[in-house]
């Protein structure tokens, strides 16, 4: 039986089409019951009046440019000793040929430890003062499993062209991004422009495995090389996509503004083995399980994230009246306070396990090892809980929890992942997200709705937003998909995108270069 793997976006298109059904009957039986919000100012909050634009490309060498580089298996496998060195090299031989002015003109640095493979390139800019932008993709893809090879309709690193579609794995995710930039620089560069500010394209090689080698190594060398603030990132995130919101038939893009951060703890028993005749009265594994069982039932309190505030800002004046009074007091309220409108929101959206995510840190049991045969009791018990943290909770606030829930001396704590705060959350409304929301109508026009949302699970920009220096993320594919179902091709089978709006991808990535001269 094949399991599916989903990507961020996917899950958001869950949470929204569980949490809008329910929130609906919710506020007609209880509307009674309601605290009255004034909705005199929850009016729309969409850009108007911006001129569409269309940016000629070299459609067909850049298809085959990205279909090229789909043959390169450029892998994430967890085991990371399983690792395809002559892939990445390969690919970045490939880039070097494909962008000849990006590689004479850019300076490219190839960085990561333990492995070296993820590709910073610096565009310098006219004038120092200014300070610089980042653009981020990744060039690892997720495995194909033998089992899902059937289901395919092509092979998924053939590269294959047809249908009016580019096939194959990481044409969605993420290398169709990697190849929008280059594709555009190499355009401006060909034009002789040069950009005001210093611009950098980080292209990591772990992201489907959290980016410890890659993106947070960069990270810290950005920091050393003593940058203090970026003007403007951007990374991967959900495609616009029609009816990605129920209630709304509009086309939409949403700009993650915020992530929640990363931790993976093991917890041990250790005591002593024996034989299975002779059992104690508490086993190592029953100690642990216990142990477990307490720590599932310690949640961590809910409580409504700015992120989430802004993005019913955004989207709520868009959608069903009656839900508006709802909608309108989770984006008004404020942090430390509770309304029955919120604390309704809360209890709704904590029915389904996707919305319940974006509530509060969560907790997930991933792993649990003991014993080899069934005769022996074994001498130890392991256990790997993953935690996705909200703002404040901490790896030293987590652990304590963890301590104060299981109450047991006997089981050890010991951090053992990479791990990463809850980000910082980027500004709306402000001129870099002004910015982006422009460049979006430019190409796709006005009949969409842009809105922020937040990210419950992490990219690699999250080894950014986390620090001082990149408070203001944005994370977005700036790539259209015909529908919802298109989806399935995250990290699942038959991963494709259409042609033409790969040309808009790229026009996208020319004119947001040209914006960046705005801020």
């Amino acid at each position: 039986m094949r399991t599916f793997n989903y990507s961020l976006a996917a899950l958001f298109i869950t949470w929204m089409m569980t949490a809008c059904t329910q929130e609906s009957k919710k506020v007609d039986q209880e509307s009674s019951t309601q605290t009255s919000v004034n909705l005199e100012e929850f009016t729309s909050m969409q850009m108007k009046g911006v001129d569409q634009i269309s940016i000629e490309v070299d459609l067909d060498g850049a298809v085959k440019r990205l279909s090229k580089a789909v043959t390169f298996p450029t892998i994430s496998n967890q085991d990371r000793d399983d690792f395809d060195t002559k892939a990445f090299l390969d690919y970045h031989k490939f880039l070097e040929q494909a962008y000849p002015l990006v590689h004479k003109t850019l300076k490219k640095e190839v960085l990561g430890d333990p492995r070296p493979y993820s590709l910073l390139y610096t565009w310098e800019g006219t004038d120092p003062s200014l300070e610089p932008a980042l653009f981020y993709a990744h060039q690892d893809v997720v495995p194909v499993p033998a089992d899902s090879r059937d289901q395919w309709e092509v092979d998924p690193f053939a590269g294959t062209v047809k249908d009016g579609y580019i096939w194959g794995r990481g044409v969605l995710d993420d290398k169709n991004q990697i190849h929008g930039i280059l594709e555009a620089a190499e355009m401006r560069i060909k034009e002789g422009w040069q950009p005001s500010r210093t611009i950098y394209f980080v292209f990591g090689q772990d992201e489907e495995v959290g980016g410890p080698e890659g993106a947070k190594y960069i990270a810290d060398v950005l920091e050393q090389r003593g940058i203090k603030r970026f003007s403007y990132v951007m990374d991967e995130s959900a495609p616009l996509t029609p009816g990605i919101f129920p209630g709304i038939e509009e086309n939409t893009a949403l700009i993650g503004i915020a992530q929640k951060g990363f931790i993976s703890l093991e917890l041990a028993m250790n005591g002593v083995g024996g034989h299975s005749s002779q059992p104690p009265v508490e086993s190592n594994i029953g100690i642990l399980a216990k142990a477990i069982t307490k720590l599932e039932a310690a949640q961590f309190p809910y409580r409504i994230h700015p992120a989430v505030r802004s993005q019913y800002r955004y989207l709520g004046p868009e959608l069903d009246e009656k839900l508006q009074p709802l909608f309108a007091a989770v984006a008004f309220g404020k942090d430390g306070e509770m309304t029955d409108l919120e604390e309704q929101f809360i209890e709704t959206m904590s029915q389904n396990q996707v919305t319940r995510a974006m509530l509060h840190t969560t907790i997930a049991v991933s792993m649990f090892n003991a014993g080899i045969k069934d005769n022996v009791l074994p001498p130890a018990a392991t256990a790997v809980v993953n935690f996705r943290p909200m703002p404040g909770d901490t790896p030293e606030v987590i652990i304590q929890h963890v301590k104060d829930a299981i109450q047991d001396d006997r089981i050890t704590i010991r951090d053992i992942s990479a791990s990463t705060p809850a980000t910082n959350i980027a500004e709306v409304g402000n001129p870099a997200y002004n910015m982006l929301e422009k460049t979006i109508r430019q190409i796709w026009g006005n009949d969409l709705l842009v809105s922020p949302f937040f990210v419950i699970g992490g990219s690699d920009s999250k080894h950014f937003q986390a620090r001082p220096f990149a408070p203001d993320v944005y994370t977005i594919t700036a790539l259209q998909l015909e529908n919802t179902k298109e989806f399935e091709g995250f990290h699942g089978v038959n991963e494709r995108i259409l042609v033409g709006e790969y040309g808009k991808s790229i026009g996208f990535f020319y004119q947001i270069f040209g914006n960046l001269e705005s801020l």
